[in-house]
C-alpha cells in the first residue's frame, strides 16, 4: 500500500512540475535527438523522464506559434534562449534605465518585433523583470564597490558637493577627476550634520582622505568643510560669474532691449513723416520770408530723435559687451598657470587682475544707476576673492609639499613643478574646450614637456619606468585645483530631466540605479568608467552581473497562434 501511495505522490509530483526553460530547452534537444535514433515518442518520454503529455504539450505549443519553423527552434534551443535573455535585459538596461523611455515601449518593442512569440510582452511581466534588473543593479554597485575598496591605492581627492529639489531634497557629492559619485541620496535637510552624515557613511572603507571640497557659499557645506571635513573650500567659479551676470548683465539688457524699441519706434515715425511729405508735396506751402517749410523741421527734430536714439542703443551694447568681456576675463584670470606663456601663476596676481574686472563691472553699474540689489550681489562677488586668492595658495603649496616628499635632486624637482606640472595642466584646460581653441594650449603643453625627456633635458638620464612614473605625479597634481563644481550641476540637471519619469514610483531604488549606471556603466572617449578611474581598477561588467542574477523572463501564456489555428 505504501508503494503504491508514494508512486501516486511522484505521478502527481511530475504532472505538477514547473519546467525551467532552460531546462525545458535541454529535454527538447534531448528528444529531437532521440527521435533521430529511432525511437517513439513513448520511449523517449521514458528514457527522458519526461511524462509523454509533457512532450506532446511542448510540441504543440511549438507548432501553434505563428513564426518561421526555423526561428521557433532557434529561441527553443539554449543558445536561442541565452540570446533572448541578453536581448531582453539589455531592453530594460538601455531603455528604461539610460534612456527612461519606459516599460510599456519594452512592450511595444517586443511586439514588433515578433518577439512576444517567445517571451511575456505583458506589462505585469515586463514590469516583474525591471523590478528585478534594479534590484540586481543596486546589489552590484554595494557589492562592487565594496570589492574595489579593499584595494583601492590611497589617494588625496576633492570633493563637488550641490542640493538639488527635484522631487525630494537630493544631497549630491563627487570627486572630480574621476567623475566618481560619492553621494547621491535624498535627505530632510542640507545642514552641516545632514552632510556629515551622508558623507561618513559614503567614504567608510575608501581609502583616500579628502583634502579640499569645491561648492557654492552654502551655510551647510561651509560649516560642514571646516568643522567636519577640516579640509580647504574652495569657492565656484561658475556662482562668482553668475552673480556678476545678474546683477549687470541681465538689467542692461533690460535697458538694451528698450533703447531698441526707441529705436524702431524713431525711425517708423521718421519714415512716415517722409512718406506724408511725399504725399503732399505738391500742395504749396505758405511760410514768412526766411524760415523753412514746417516739414523740414519736423523732419529735422525726427532725424535728430532717431540718432539720440540710436546713439544710446549703441552705448548700451558698448556696456553689455564690455561686461561680458569682463566676466569672461575673471575665468581666464583664475587658473593656476598662465595660458599664454605657461608658466605658473601667483596668487596675488590673479586676485589683482581679477579685482580689476570686477572694479569695471561695479564702474558701469554706478554710471547706468542700477540698483542697490545689483550693487549688493557685486559686492557678493569681490567677497570671493579673497578665498579664490587662499585656494591659490592652498594648491601650490600642496603641490610644493607632494613634490618635496619625492626627494628628487634639485633640477628634477624644478622641472617637475615649473614646467612638468604646467604642461599637463594646459592640456587639462584644453580637453575642455574645442578641438580649434584647444590646439594652441596643446602645442604649448608639448613645447614645454618635449625637452624635459630629451637626452640632455632635466630627465634624460632617468630610466623609462622613472619617467613614467613622473608623468603620472604630474598629471596627479595638475588636476588638484579645481575651481568649478559643474559636473555636480550637470548632474543635477540630469536629475531634473528624470524626475517627471521618478513620480510614484520607487525613488530610492531607482535614484540608486541611476548611481550605478554613471559609476560602473556609462563610458568616456578612454573606455573607462568613473569607478575605473577612481578605484584604479577594472570593475566587473555589470550587465553580466545582471544577467547572472536575473532569469530568463518567462514564456507567454497564450502565444500569437497561427491563422486559422
Amino acid at each position: 500500500m505504501g508503494t503504491v501511495i508514494q508512486e501516486r505522490q511522484r505521478g502527481n509530483e511530475d504532472r505538477h512540475h514547473r519546467w525551467e526553460r532552460l531546462e525545458r530547452a535541454e529535454r527538447c534537444e534531448q528528444y529531437r535527438a532521440l527521435q533521430a535514433q529511432g525511437l517513439s515518442q513513448r520511449q523517449a518520454a521514458k528514457v527522458l523522464e519526461v511524462p509523454r503529455s509533457t512532450l506532446q504539450a511542448w510540441r504543440a505549443y511549438a507548432d501553434g506559434l505563428d513564426a518561421c519553423p526555423a526561428v521557433v527552434t532557434f529561441f527553443h534551443s539554449v543558445p536561442g534562449l541565452a540570446f533572448l535573455h541578453r536581448l531582453v535585459l539589455a531592453f530594460h538596461l538601455v531603455c528604461v534605465e539610460i534612456g527612461a523611455c519606459g516599460i510599456r515601449l519594452v512592450c511595444l518593442l517586443l511586439q514588433l518585433t515578433g518577439l512576444n512569440r517567445f517571451v511575456g510582452a505583458s506589462y505585469g511581466t515586463q514590469q516583474q523583470v525591471n523590478r528585478h534588473v534594479e534590484e540586481a543593479m543596486v546589489a552590484y554597485r554595494r557589492e562592487e564597490s565594496a570589492r574595489l575598496a579593499r584595494e583601492m591605492p590611497h589617494k588625496d581627492i576633492t570633493i563637488t558637493q550641490d542640493e538639488t529639489f527635484t522631487g525630494d531634497l537630493c544631497l549630491v557629492g563627487i570627486e572630480p577627476v574621476s567623475n566618481y559619485i560619492l553621494v547621491e541620496q535624498t535627505a530632510l535637510a542640507r545642514d552641516h550634520d545632514t552632510w556629515n552624515a551622508l558623507m561618513e557613511q559614503a567614504l567608510v572603507g575608501l581609502n583616500c582622505t579628502v583634502m579640499q571640497s569645491t561648492s557654492d557659499e552654502a551655510p551647510g557645506l561651509l560649516v560642514y568643510v571646516e568643522q567636519h571635513l577640516g579640509a580647504h573650500h574652495s569657492p565656484d567659479l561658475f556662482h562668482v560669474q553668475h552673480e556678476l551676470s545678474k546683477a549687470v548683465s541681465g538689467p542692461i539688457a533690460i535697458k538694451q532691449r528698450a533703447a531698441h524699441k526707441t529705436v524702431a519706434k524713431t525711425e517708423e515715425r521718421l519714415t512716415r513723416m517722409h512718406e506724408h511729405l511725399t504725399r503732399t508735396s505738391d500742395a504749396p506751402v505758405r511760410c514768412g520770408p526766411g524760415r523753412p517749410p514746417p516739414s523740414s523741421a519736423r523732419l529735422e527734430l525726427g532725424q535728430q530723435e532717431v540718432d539720440t536714439a540710436r546713439h544710446e542703443h549703441q552705448r548700451l551694447s558698448a556696456q553689455r559687451e564690455q561686461v561680458t568681456q569682463s566676466i569672461r576675463a575673471i575665468g581666464h584670470a583664475y587658473h593656476l598657470v598662465d595660458l599664454e606663456r605657461g608658466v605658473r601663476r601667483n596668487g596675488k596676481l590673479i586676485a589683482a587682475d581679477i579685482q580689476a574686472q570686477i572694479d569695471t563691472i561695479r564702474a558701469i553699474a554706478q554710471q547706468e544707476n542700477l540698483s542697490e540689489t545689483c550693487l549688493d550681489r557685486i559686492e557678493k562677488a569681490a567677497r570671493m576673492v579673497p578665498k579664490m586668492q587662499a585656494t591659490i595658495a592652498f594648491v601650490s603649496g600642496y603641490v610644493r609639499q607632494q613634490v618635496s616628499q619625492l626627494n628628487l635632486p634639485q633640477p628634477v624637482s624644478y622641472a617637475l613643478h615649473a614646467h612638468l606640472i604646467p604642461s599637463y595642466y594646459l592640456e587639462r584646460v584644453a580637453s575642455r574646450r574645442t578641438v580649434t581653441a584647444g590646439e594652441p594650449l596643446r602645442a604649448l603643453a608639448e613645447r614645454l614637456r618635449t625637452p624635459l625627456f630629451a637626452p640632455e633635458g632635466a630627465f634624460g638620464t632617468l630610466g623609462p619606468v622613472e619617467q613614467d612614473q613622473l608623468r603620472a605625479k604630474a598629471k596627479t597634481l595638475a588636476e588638484v585645483f579645481q575651481r568649478s563644481s559643474s559636473n555636480v550641476e550637470g548632474r543635477n540637471g540630469y536629475l531634473s530631466l528624470r524626475n517627471h519619469q521618478l513620480r510614484g514610483l520607487d525613488h530610492l531604488r531607482k535614484r540608486a540605479c541611476l548611481t550605478a549606471i554613471h559609476n560602473f556603466f556609462l563610458k568616456r572617449a578612454d573606455g573607462t568608467t568613473a569607478a575605473e578611474r577612481f578605484f584604479g581598477q577594472k570593475p566587473r561588467s555589470m550587465f553580466a552581473t545582471i544577467l547572472e542574477s536575473v532569469e530568463i523572463p518567462p514564456a507567454p501564456l497564450s502565444p500569437p497562434r497561427r491563422a486559422g489555428c
